[in-house]
């Protein structure tokens, strides 16, 4: 790496009212400094980086100033995923207005393929009036603009799907109108299995137990209860199904409706979520889906966010089996013994998760001024 222009006196000495420190001085503290910097010279080839740009961008300083700012390699995207033109890189903006540029957030590519966020001030170096550097300090802000996403964003894509009618099996197949099952929650288990409850008032209640279970992915099928036609049932599932990709992605399942030509399913994603995401997860069981409709629903999600963040897996699992699984019902449909069985533990187990997390739930919502609720 080249040197950081300097005084080569030891000494600081004044230079128009300023003191300026001497070279070796100035060149540690580049070379230490805590936020990742980057020089560019007028050719637009980086000429110095320090230690944590080269950690921030996970590149060597060698790899970085082998470089230049314009090179598409770079992979610099705006919040919807277009990428930032040359001609708007804020480092072009300086040498062109010879004006800094603060607080440029944008998205950039890793080698490895992950995403990080970055956070840039960038700021001329003169010489005669003409731009010669352009200095570009910039800070990891990747796990900040995740969690401002997560905690203020109020919308959801809505997202609908479609194949051909082989995605479920003849017996769930219909030759005029339409069945539509509600998916109302997928939970996954310790052993790597997943229990779906679902209700439909379109099948009676033998008939969709029956179907549910002649799905390959399926263990087994219960009846939770049967009220005014409406049937609820849980389900097994050795592995992950369909209905298990939009909770993989943040979002939730929402219903699958089956008519004589087609299945369509249908599920929420969290906004920031790509829909192509949900159709490459959808295609490791049906190839041929394809995305029909996009919606974004405002659908605030704040206090679950919250709730959520603060339980373990195993205590949100529990709370999600006994809501849904009818544990508080009464009468109940679920028994504490049932859930326990499922999860492949003992009752007293079981029930521990489960106080624990009602107890998070409760704290969050009625102690707002508690320590985890802030």
């Amino acid at each position: 790496m080249g040197e950081l222009r300097g005084d080569d006196s030891a000494e600081c000495r004044a230079e128009g009212g300023r003191q300026t420190p001497p070279e070796d001085l100035a060149r540690r503290v580049f070379d230490v400094n805590p936020v990742s910097t980057v020089v560019v010279d007028s050719t637009g080839a980086f000429v110095y980086a320090n230690e944590r740009a080269a950690e921030t961008l996970d590149l060597t300083e060698e790899e970085i100033t082998g470089r230049t700012y314009d090179q598409p390699d770079w992979n610099i995207y705006y919040d919807d995923g277009t990428p930032v033109p040359v001609a708007e890189n804020p480092v072009t903006q300086v040498f062109d207005t010879g004006d800094p540029v603060y607080g440029f957030e944008h998205w950039i590519e890793l080698p490895d393929g992950t995403e990080r966020w970055l956070s840039s001030n960038s700021a001329p170096v003169l010489d005669d009036g003409d731009v010669e550097y352009v200095v570009v300090s910039f800070e990891d802000v990747t796990g900040l603009k995740r969690r401002e996403e997560r905690l203020t964003s109020d919308h959801v894509r809505r997202l609908e799907f479609r194949t051909d009618r082989s995605a479920v099996p003849p017996s769930l197949r219909v030759t005029d109108g339409e069945t539509r099952i509600e998916v109302d929650s997928v939970v996954s288990m310790p052993d790597g299995s997943t229990v779906q409850y679902m209700g439909t008032s379109d099948l009676p209640a033998s008939d969709f137990v029956t179907a549910v279970e002649e799905v390959p992915h399926y263990l087994d099928a219960r009846l939770l209860r049967s009220v005014e036609g409406h049937n609820r049932i849980e389900a097994h599932a050795e592995s992950t199904t369909v209905s298990r990709v939009f909770p993989s992605l943040g979002g939730r399942a929402r219903a699958i409706i089956i008519t004589p030509e087609e299945v369509r399913f249908l599920g929420d994603l969290p906004g920031d979520v790509e829909p192509r995401l949900a159709a490459d997860g959808i295609r490791e069981f049906h190839p041929e889906v394809e995305l029909v409709s996009e919606e974004l629903v405002y659908s605030p999600h704040l206090l679950y966010d919250v709730v959520s963040d603060a339980l373990t897996d195993h205590q949100i699992a529990a709370l999600d089996s006994a809501y849904f699984g009818g544990y508080f019902e009464t009468p109940r449909t679920s028994t504490g013994d049932e859930l326990a069985d499922r999860f492949g533990v003992t009752r007293q187990t079981f029930n521990q998760h489960l106080r624990k997390a009602q107890r998070t739930v409760f704290k969050h919502l009625f102690e707002k001024s508690g320590a985890d609720a802030r």
